[in-house]
């Protein structure tokens, strides 16, 4: 089969592979669209620990099964010819975390596109039990979202954010929107959105942002501080994950806030401890999501709670997904999500 193989630093090619098949416990899906997630790009450039030449990404998809191997359940429901997504992060169910509904921390977890061939290609081959029905009404593109909106509502879960807390998102890319999104279907009313790209902002005011901050273009801290009586937000979630955006979210907080770090693209940054400790300023690292998580993410979709409009999905064939990946890295402009068509 044709796949999309990372084969080293901003070097993307198409290549023929062997096609995967479904092994004990495993559906074999034929892919519809893979999305690029924004994790994805840091290993592109050749700075993933977890993402080692030759590889296939890809973790955000959608597609209909073509195979189902030996031993999978029959209570499961699943069929050939079943229109699914997947989660891609594999756990071992038994552990500690799997037990108590926490498998995003998995002490051997697996992620589909790093630790495990990816959905940049023809086929995927996914355990059984992470596979998710689409509901009839739920298209393949918007279906294709589930995972990012995981991990939105996995943020929006750990800060538990209630209606009347104020919120800041730095960073628009599609899990600071997705978060906004989220956060709005929660009921929260006073959400800021950071960001340096004016049609990143345009799509949040889409989305329902009232309070839309450019830091290239004003001081976002101050004006966050000013717009809460002084105090600052009750919860400031980083969504990039560079060095001045975690230092942005801190001085976005209250004192006895919350900072949620969800971006991952320094693995280092520098902050003022001392005044977090003295302002008893809450953090916590978000990563990906629970298998209940993932479902409710799927059910926010079906009900048109949480997505993206079509104008801002890009859709193009798996052959330029290098260019694409290139692209994300610069000015993508208004594009949100580009989906890969095998």
């Amino acid at each position: 089969m044709k796949a999309l193989v990372y084969e080293g630093p901003r070097e993307m090619n198409i290549r023929e592979v062997e096609k995967p098949v479904a092994r004990s416990g495993d559906v074999l899906i034929k892919v519809v669209y893979s999305g690029i997630c924004g994790s994805e790009l840091s290993g592109f450039l050749g700075q993933s620990s977890l993402r080692k030449p030759p590889y296939v990404f890809g973790h955000e998809f959608a597609g209909q099964i073509v195979e189902i191997g030996p031993d999978v359940s029959s209570e499961l429901g699943l069929a050939v010819g079943g229109r699914v997504t997947a989660n891609p992060l594999v756990t071992c169910g038994t552990c500690r975390y799997c037990r108590a509904g926490q498998e995003q921390l998995c002490t051997s977890r697996q992620l589909l596109g790093a630790a495990l061939p990816g959905s940049n290609a023809h086929y995927v081959s996914v355990p059984a039990r992470s596979i998710f029905p689409l509901p009839d009404a739920l298209s393949y593109e918007q279906a294709t979202l589930a995972e990012p909106i995981a991990y939105a509502v996995h943020v929006a879960n750990l800060a538990d954010i209630q209606p009347e807390h104020r919120i800041a998102i730095h960073g628009m890319g599609p899990i600071g929107l997705f978060v906004l999104q989220v956060a709005r279907h929660r009921g929260a009313h006073q959400v800021f959105v950071v960001d340096t790209n004016e049609e990143r902002l345009a799509i949040a005011q889409a989305l329902g942002a009232a309070d839309l901050l450019n830091p290239a273009q004003c001081d976002a801290v101050a004006i966050i501080r000013e717009r809460t009586d002084g105090l600052g937000a009750d919860i400031v979630v980083d969504a990039v994950g560079s060095s001045v955006t975690r230092l942005n979210a801190v001085l976005s907080a209250r004192m006895g806030g919350t900072v949620v770090w969800s971006g991952l693209h320094s693995a280092e940054s520098s902050l003022p401890i001392n005044d977090m400790i003295r302002q008893e300023i809450r953090t916590m690292g978000a990563f990906a999501y629970s298998a209940r998580e993932f479902g409710q993410a799927l059910d926010l979709l079906a009900q048109g709670a949480v997505g993206l409009r079509d104008e801002w999905m890009v859709k193009s064939p798996l052959e330029d997904g290098a260019l694409w990946f290139d692209r994300l890295l610069g000015n993508p402009g208004g594009v949100a999500k580009v989906l890969l068509t095998p």
